[in-house]
């Protein structure tokens, strides 16, 4: 291996002069691997303009994208080459095509199907190359290098593989089918409803779901209804039963009223038996803080009691004598 470091080495010595070039030096160019079940990367930094990644989102191919720490990039377009490597005499650049320049953070992103090419040319020892002319017409060269670039890229496979298998983009509104007519979930609307919970296991941010159901319109209106009803309930339950709370559901049902397709064949009318699942993030009413008790201020201590004066003893009345005076009244 110390050939073709050399000859890299001098290759990049007596590169044509760009009016500004970026690139790492050799000896200090590493790949690094991060991320998590919903995206990885696999990234370069470049020095003196910012940094070149791989970036694979959940669901998706990866894309090869530009950040740099200013605003080298301008508006417009730029080239994306997999440069040759410099130990293979006679191969020559493989231009990737164009890759429109924007503003913002992240200026420079490619096509997937870009990035798997450059992907593949650089476990050849191929280099990722962005030529640009800026806005005032100077010209532009980003450089990576495919230094190490092998043991980055089995780190970015590994941690691709614990990803999930959909992003929130592709999740988002998805449709759960009932062909073959009825209320009954079969087999792939199961496997669809699995993904679904996969997915809100892994991102509790999701907490508000609404279930459309739809039918053809085989029946009369109050019989679509109601199986467009029993769908939906259908998919609630299954949700339910796998830990979805049901506060965070909500169902609602169409009948035959919006087909996706015309009822026009039984195909058709297969496509329009479904219930539409819409994920979505709602912020949850912050919970105020519990009153604080009003303070008490303690009772005043009662004075002591005055002593009460002395009653003089009255003596009982004498008892009128049974001989004297007069009887009592009768019914008294």
């Amino acid at each position: 291996m110390r050939q073709p470091f050399f000859l890299l080495l001098g290759l990049c010595a007596s590169l044509p002069a760009w009016g500004l070039t970026f690139q790492t030096r050799l000896e200090n160019a590493q790949w690094t691997a991060a991320g998590d079940q919903f995206e990885c990367r696999l990234s370069q930094q470049v020095a003196g303009f910012g940094v070149g990644e791989f970036v694979w989102r959940a669901g998706e191919q990866p894309t090869f994208r530009l950040k740099p720490q200013q605003a080298w990039l301008g508006r417009g377009s730029a080239t994306l080459l997999a440069a040759a490597a410099p130990w293979r005499p006679g191969q020559g650049d493989i231009n990737l095509g164009s890759v429109p320049v924007v503003a913002g953070e992240v200026p420079f992103n490619s096509s997937q199907q870009q990035a798997g090419r450059l992907l593949s040319g650089l476990l050849e020892g191929r280099s990722p190359e962005v030529r640009h002319r800026t806005e005032s017409g100077e010209s532009l060269l980003v450089r990576l290098l495919p230094t190490r670039f092998a043991d980055g890229y089995a780190q970015l496979q590994g941690c691709s593989a614990k990803m999930l298998p959909v992003n929130f983009e592709q999740i988002r509104q998805a449709q759960v089918g009932f062909p073959g007519g009825g209320s009954e979930l079969d087999s792939l609307a199961r496997a669809k409803l699995d993904i679904i919970l996969q997915y809100l296991k892994a991102d509790p941010s999701v907490n508000h779901l609404e279930l459309d159901g739809h039918s053809d319109n085989s029946g009369n209106r109050l019989s679509n209804r109601d199986n467009s009803r029993r769908r939906a309930v259908a998919v609630m339950e299954y949700l339910k039963a796998n830990g979805v709370p049901e506060s965070q559901i909500v169902v609602r049902f169409y009948g035959e009223r919006y087909p996706l397709v015309k009822n026009t064949s039984e195909a058709n009318r297969a496509r329009n038996r479904r219930v539409t699942v819409h994920l979505s993030r709602v912020a949850e009413p912050e919970t105020p803080p519990p009153a604080a008790a009003p303070a008490t201020t303690p009772a005043p201590q009662a004075a002591p009691a005055a002593k009460a004066a002395p009653t003089p003893a009255v003596p009982p009345a004498a008892a009128p004598s049974l001989g004297q005076g007069k009887a009592a009244p009768s019914g008294a």
